[in-house]
């Protein structure tokens, strides 16, 4: 049969649901109710929780089967409506679902062995076997096979899939941060199971015992054991240390906020697990599913338009002829006020140009905060500072009709070195209310910046002459789901990117490893620095910056000097050392200026002999 939950991972990242007990537990359904008879019971109930996940944008529908086989259910004294339970559950959540939305069939642990019963290693797969053949006999899409959190629970599970299962199924496992099940067993250990199976899972997951944080860790180490796709579920509710409070932390921004650090990092998959509730789903959703969107169909676009030869490299811009010529480019990035006075800017960024930078970054909207326009900044300092600027131009504010426009804008104005980005949603930032547009992710906006620059714009249409627009893109040399990173690099190069921006570099060895993985595009890359302004600083690019990694011997540098002044001289000497060991190995360097400091991010370059 068709594998649609892989189909689904293979097209985009995937909305699962969130808890049901929990959900159950809200109704006034209490815990020595059997939660899986309810689909006998109470019908309408387990209706409504799958409808309010459906509604809140989840694409995986988890039957209320996860405690519904014999062993369990004997506890109840229903273990006679083992068949009726599984069959009516499928049916209920079948009912719920719109088109495209799939049902995942449940299954946990058999559960514990009673004084009066030892259960056999056969009897246990048995009875898990019963209630796989009874799932998938109901039409379930595939199986769940969740909260496993033993390595004797796992070789039960595998081995009822591998005797009765026909259709796909994954796998979700219960671990600590530290990939460890409460017996100490490693996640090295649970997927060797997979090494003898004759049946193999289209996905694995970490679903409950952790809550967000913890989630985030255990990702970051569950991605570098496995090529298969990564779902991942936190709970809600886990508590956390703060100054010697407990605080409960995870309402639904707070987990999207960990969600969008799920998708950066890697994993294909994101819902709840105990304590989530549709109102998580819901905030998920609206953030992660914009971020589906990609490329561009090509297929409506008339492509009759003859294209136009392009602007030679070296006409369209200084920034521009300096790539094209192999010459190493010097960049300082300086970020926008959130006011609309620009005075400050434009000194800032004659004072780059006097102590000889080619180029002055300009980000967009960063972090997701909102400043003042990036292009009108660019055009500012360009006109007023006679210094050329990179702009970034980010997906996130505008749809493919507003983002040309801009384009268009910029070649009119010269602004013509920009790099494009997929940006941060609004979640991350101060206004997590606001909408997200991501037409298209920065693949897809470096696809519409070659048809301008062949004279064509989306619709297919003829623009006159060609735009002069020198694209780059960025990426990330310590991404933990290095296969993605790698993919998706080469579909920016193949989709236009003239050169590579990387994210700030505290690693050299990192970089250069990285380098030798794209070493084939030949293609420019300009390496990004931090100076870091204190301690405090980089903890928060260590803990809250995706894509950046700063190595624990830069932290205690960092830690050993207590002064802010002090400390800040060791960000700017680390700063220096990196650029002395990348220089010869990268076309230049992007100097941030943290916190509008310029003097930090010059002193950085302050006698560089590249």
């Amino acid at each position: 049969m068709k594998n649609l939950l892989k189909e689904k991972l293979d097209d985009h990242v995937v909305i699962f649901d969130g808890a049901i007990g929990t959900e159950f537990y809200k109704r006034d359904f209490f815990i020595n109710t059997s939660y899986e008879n309810l689909c006998l019971t109470a019908p309408d109930v387990v209706t409504d929780i799958h409808r309010s996940y459906v509604k809140a944008g989840a694409e995986i529908i988890t039957a209320n089967t996860y405690s519904a086989n014999r062993h369990k259910l004997k506890q109840f004294g229903l273990a006679d409506k083992t068949i009726e339970i599984n069959r009516a559950a499928i049916k209920l959540a079948k009912a719920a679902c719109e088109e495209n939305t799939l049902v995942a069939a449940s299954i946990g642990p058999v559960g514990k062995s009673t004084n009066l019963h030892k259960l056999t290693f056969d009897e246990a797969v048995k009875i898990i076997g019963e209630q796989i053949t009874t799932l998938q006999d109901a039409g379930a899409d595939f199986i769940l096979c969740e909260t496993i959190h033993s390595l004797k629970d796992a070789k039960i599970t595998i081995a009822a899939i591998d005797k009765y299962a026909d259709i796909p199924f994954m796998f979700s496992f219960a671990v600590d941060s530290e990939l460890e099940t409460p017996k100490g067993e490693s996640m090295t250990e649970l997927l060797k199971i997979f090494d003898t199976s004759t049946k193999k899972p289209s996905a694995i997951g970490l679903n409950c015992n952790i809550g967000a944080n913890g989630m985030l860790e255990a990702l970051e180490k569950v991605l570098k054991l496995t090529k298969l796709p990564v779902i991942v579920q936190p709970n809600a509710g886990m508590p956390k240390q703060v100054d010697n409070r407990m605080i409960y932390m995870c309402s639904p921004e707070y987990l999207t906020t960990y969600a969008v650090r799920y998708i950066n990092i890697g994993a294909s998959g994101v819902g709840g697990c105990c304590g989530t509730g549709p109102e998580h789903i819901t905030d998920i959703a609206r953030s992660i599913k914009p971020l589906n969107k990609t490329h561009i169909d090509h297929s409506i676009i008339d492509d009759e338009v003859p294209l136009q030869q392009a602007v030679p490299m070296e006409k369209r811009s200084k920034f521009a002829t300096k790539l094209f010529r192999g010459e190493f480019i010097t960049s300082i990035e300086i970020t926008p006020p959130r006011g609309f006075e620009l005075t400050t800017t434009i000194e800032k960024s004659i004072k780059c140009r006097e102590a000889g930078i080619d180029a002055i970054n300009i980000p967009d909207g960063p972090r997701a905060s909102s400043r003042i326009s990036p292009i009108i900044t660019a055009i500012e300092i360009q006109e007023k500072a006679g210094i050329e600027a990179v702009l970034h131009c980010c997906c996130r504010d505008k749809n493919l009709i507003g983002m040309q426009a801009d384009l268009l804008g910029c070649a009119s104005k010269n602004v013509n070195n920009i790099l494009f980005i997929t940006g941060d949603p609004p979640k991350l930032g101060d206004y997590p209310f606001a909408s997200a547009v991501f037409d298209v992710d920065a693949i897809g906006i470096l696809q519409v910046c070659d048809k301008l620059n062949h004279g064509v714009d989306i619709g297919g249409k003829t623009i006159g002459a060609p735009t002069p627009i020198c694209p780059g893109a960025g990426a990330d040399p310590n991404a933990i789901d290095m296969e993605r990173e790698l993919k998706r690099l080469r579909e920016k190069v193949a989709a236009g990117a003239e050169y590579i921006i990387t994210q700030p570099v505290f690693d050299s060895n990192a970089l250069f490893e990285f380098m030798e993985k794209i070493a084939d595009l030949k293609i420019p890359i300009i390496a990004g620095i931090w100076p870091l302004a204190s301690y405090r600083n980089a903890q928060f690019m260590k803990n809250e910056v995706p894509g950046v990694s700063v190595p624990d011997e830069i932290m205690e540098r960092m830690a050993a000097v207590e002064s802010r002044e002090e400390q800040a001289a060791v960000g700017i000497a680390i700063a220096r050392e990196a650029v002395e060991e990348l220089h010869e190995h990268v076309q230049g360097i992007q100097v941030s200026a943290p916190f509008g400091n310029i003097d930090s991010a010059l002193a950085v370059l302050e006698g560089y002999k590249g």
